[in-house]
């Protein structure tokens, strides 16, 4: 009886709508009006979050494949929005009621306007089977369950009940990702068939940012760090993953063109000059130096140490990750920075100290954490470099101070270099390889895996004589 009022409860809760694509009711807790509302909030926060890449050129031609995908879908009266965002992740996601978004990151992996529609259509299919709206509703429904059961079924209100329910509610969430993420493949597909696109480029794509990712298991391994991936959800390479043949196979029985668009010359175009990396807006790092051109300033990282340059902040992380150095812009202030390290950290005592002619103060705040503050044209920049014991601390200090101390002014030279890298087109000559072609580049030791990722190439292609590939400058 326990079981069945809570059923009926939840019964009460529930509401239905038609699903866009497959035309039978889904049980939702969100209203069409109500999922567009939240995306356009979203939207705002995704914007402050990452900011836009201020290329109009390059906005309205991601929104303009997109807008000719979107047509074609099946919520084509939906208004939707394709906003590339300045951020070197690889990535691209959809929010509720439209809103698409693609990073810069991802536009240099990808080889042609037809990868871009893959990707696009892939968050199209997110958007039109309402895959955020059921998230949204499986996370409620799963809390108010939670509670229902607690209230009626006082057998639940243990810490074995409420694990209990926790391990039910992942599994429902996490129930959703493969079949969401096929499902959001198999729609991309279609819409690709339909605007023109070969639906194979689904799978195409996806083999490169498969590539992507078993090379940033590279360089993690190498960075000490967890390794980033885009879709995720392939334990296999998509070339085998037997599922997603099927779903694109599915689409290219639809009606398409006997000569599908590829695009590879005018993508090409339209990415030649795209800031690769770190945007020169939030400082670029070169070899663990971090130079910012709007700021004037300089810090130079210990160079195995892993630099995280995020719009917030900058941070360091030794190789065993037992000590960080952390550089933030605090406030406008043009007082003395001694006084501001005392007043902050309420220490005793701050040693003024001096690094290329700017004012600067040091002082200690724990026996494993000291902290730095510079001023310079009525900035206030605070340095902190702390460590997860003494010991540990004890062993990083000169490292840690050393770069503290390297906190300048940017030379003539340096502000060069802070303009950033971007990605430049050229014809492969006849004796080009990757290998010839890293030479001076500025990814290391890794320039010849990073190029041929690039350039569809990964793990052991070479450029043929001619063809148009990708360098970064």
């Amino acid at each position: 009886m326990k079981a069945i009022l809570i059923f009926l409860l939840l019964a009460l809760l529930q509401g239905c709508a038609v699903n866009p694509v497959t035309g039978r009711e889904d049980f939702v807790l969100m209203s069409e009006s109500d999922e567009i509302a939240m995306g356009r909030q979203s939207d705002l926060e995704v914007r402050k979050q990452y900011g836009v890449y201020e290329s109009k050129h390059l906005q309205e031609y991601v929104n303009r494949v997109g807008q000719r995908l979107a047509a074609n879908s099946h919520r084509p009266n939906l208004t939707y929005h394709f906003t590339v965002l300045d951020s070197p992740e690889v990535n691209a996601f959809a929010l509720p009621g439209g809103y698409v978004y693609i990073t810069r990151g991802i536009l240099p992996y990808l080889g042609s306007e037809a990868d871009l529609a893959a990707v696009l259509g892939h968050e199209i299919g997110h958007v039109t089977a309402r895959h955020s709206v059921k998230q949204y509703t499986a996370a409620t429904a799963t809390q108010i369950g939670a509670e229902l059961a607690s209230i009626f079924v006082p057998e639940m209100n243990t810490q074995a009940g409420y694990s209990l329910i926790n391990v039910s509610g992942n599994a429902l969430l996490s129930g959703y990702g493969r079949e969401h993420e096929l499902e959001a493949d198999k729609l991309g597909s279609e819409y690709l068939a339909r605007t023109g696109y070969d639906p194979h480029a689904m799978i195409e794509v996806l083999s490169v940012l498969k590539n992507q990712e078993e090379f940033d298991k590279v360089l993690a391994r190498e960075e000490h760090r967890q390794p980033r991936a885009y879709h995720g959800l392939f334990a296999s390479h998509p070339d085998t993953d037997t599922r997603l043949q099927q779903v694109v196979n599915a689409a290219s029985s639809l009606e398409a063109s006997p000569h599908p668009v590829v695009g590879r010359r005018i993508y090409l175009q339209e990415i030649d000059g795209l800031t690769f990396g770190d945007s020169p807006a939030q400082g670029v790092v070169r070899n663990n130096e971090f130079l910012h051109a709007g700021l004037g300033i300089a810090l130079n990282f210990p160079p195995d140490w892993v630099v995280k340059n995020t719009p917030k902040k900058l941070q360091a992380i030794s190789p065993g990750a037992d000590a960080a150095i952390e550089l933030t812009l605090v406030e406008k202030y043009a007082g003395d920075p001694a006084l501001y390290l005392l007043k902050r950290f309420s220490t005793q005592e701050a040693t003024r100290i001096g690094a290329s002619g700017l004012q600067g103060a040091m002082t200690q705040i724990s026996p494993k954490a000291e902290a730095a503050a510079f001023v310079k044209d009525g900035n206030l920049f605070a340095i902190t470099a702390v460590a997860n014991s003494a010991q540990a601390f004890s062993g990083q200090r000169a490292e840690m101070e050393k770069a503290i101390y390297s906190f300048h002014s940017l030379s003539s030279a340096e502000k060069k270099l802070a303009q950033g890298l971007r990605i430049s087109i050229r014809h492969a000559g006849p004796r080009d390889t990757f290998e010839s072609l890293s030479k001076g580049s500025p990814f290391g030791k890794n320039a010849t895996g990073y190029l041929r990722l690039l350039n569809e190439a990964y793990p052991n292609g070479e450029p043929r004589p001619g063809e148009e590939i990708k360098l970064v400058e």
